[in-house]
C-alpha cells in the first residue's frame, strides 16, 4: 500500500514543491521548532517550514544506523541472536549510554533496541563496529547509502549523532530516510514503536506522550544536543494511511511533542480525516478561503 506513497515522496521531496490543490485552507498553528515537515501517504507535502535548511540531526542519525543494520540482517550478513563483543571504543562513547562494558557480549537485537528505544550511543557504536569492522568504515557506508537514497543535503560523521561540525541534514532528507526505512525494512517499525526493553535486569523505557495520544503515532525517533535542540522523526497511521513528520530544533522536549501533535492534527484536517475545530469570533463570521498550494513557509 505505501510503496506508491514513498515513490511519490522521493519525487515530491526532491523538489520540495507540492502540486497545486483545490482545498479549503485551515489556519496552520504556530510551531516553535526551527524546521518542520509533514508528508501525506501520497508523498504530498502538507506543511513545510525551513524543510531544506541545514541542521544538526542529533540522534536522528541513528535512523541510518538502523537502516544499514536492517539491510545486513535482511541480506543474512548479521543475525539478531548473535553476540556482539563490545570494544573499548564503543564502551567509552559519551552520554546517553546503556553502560555497555568492555569485552561484554551483547545480543545484536539488544543493540538494536538500545539504538531505537534508549537512543544509546554506546549501542550504536558497537552495532556499527560489528557491521563494518570499525566506526569510520561504517560512516563511509552511511554516506554512500545517503547518496544512493538521494539525501543530497545530508553528511554523516558518526553512527550515533553526537555533535560534529561535518554532520548535517535537513527535514526533507530525514523524512525521506524515515519513509525508506519503514518501507524497505518493516522490521524497523516495531523497533521505532517500542517503548521498553530489558537488559541485565534493568528496564530501559522512554516516555513519549505521542504514543498514547489518538494521533496514531506508531514509530518515532527522538534526538537532542545543545546544538541541535529537540528533534523528532515520526510516522503516524490514520485510516490505514501513513504520514511522515519531522520536527527539528524545538526549544524543549515538551514543545517538540506539542509541535508534533498540532502538526498531525493539522494534517489530518487538511486531508479530510478529521473535521476542523472552528472557533467563531464574536460578532464576526468565519471566512474560509481556497488554498493554491500545500506548502507554507
Amino acid at each position: 500500500m505505501f510503496r506508491v506513497g514513498v515513490a511519490s515522496l522521493l519525487c515530491v521531496l526532491a523538489l520540495c514543491v507540492a502540486p497545486a490543490a483545490a482545498a479549503e485552507v485551515i489556519q496552520a498553528p504556530k510551531f516553535s521548532a526551527e524546521a518542520v515537515l509533514l508528508v501525506d501517504p501520497d508523498g504530498r507535502v502538507i506543511y513545510a517550514k525551513n524543510a531544506e535548511n541545514e541542521r544538526a540531526p542529533a540522534s536522528l542519525v541513528k535512523l541510518m544506523t538502523l537502516y544499514l543494520a536492517c539491510e545486513d540482517l535482511d541480506a543474512g550478513r548479521a543475525n539478531v541472536e548473535e553476540l556482539v563483543s563490545v570494544s573499548r571504543h564503543a564502551a567509552s562513547v559519551g552520554r546517553y549510554r546503556m553502560g555497555l562494558r568492555v569485552g561484554e557480549e551483547v545480543p545484536l537485537h539488544v543493540l538494536l533496541e538500545g539504538v531505537a528505544i534508549a537512543s544509546a550511543n554506546d549501542a550504536a557504536t558497537a552495532l556499527a563496529e560489528r557491521l563494518a569492522g570499525d566506526e569510520s568504515t561504517f560512516v563511509a557506508r552511511m554516506n554512500d547509502k545517503a547518496r544512493e537514497l538521494g539525501l543530497t543535503g545530508t553528511r554523516f560523521a558518526n553512527p550515533h549523532g553526537l555533535p560534529d561540525a561535518i554532520q548535517r541534514s535537513n527535514a526533507r532528507d530525514l523524512a525521506m530516510l524515515t519513509g525508506r526505512l519503514l518501507q524497505d525494512y518493516p522490521m524497523s517499525r516495531p523497533l521505532l514503536g517500542g517503548q521498553t526493553f530489558i537488559y541485565r535486569g534493568r528496564v530501559y523505557a522512554r516516555h513519549i506522550p505521542l504514543f498514547s495520544d489518538p494521533g496514531g503515532v506508531q514509530a518515532l525517533k527522538t534526538g537532542f544536543t545543545q546544538e541541535a535542540g529537540y528533534n523528532l522523526a515520526v510516522a503516524a497511521w490514520r485510516g490505514g494511511q501513513q504520514f511522515l513528520m519531522i520536527v527539528l530544533g524545538a526549544r524543549t522536549r515538551a514543545l517538540s511533542f506539542l509541535d508534533a501533535k498540532r502538526l498531525l492534527h493539522y494534517g489530518f484536517v487538511e486531508t479530510g480525516l478529521e473535521a476542523p475545530v472552528v472557533k467563531p469570533t464574536p460578532g464576526r463570521r468565519s471566512v474560509r478561503t481556497r488554498r493554491a498550494t500545500s506548502i507554507r513557509p
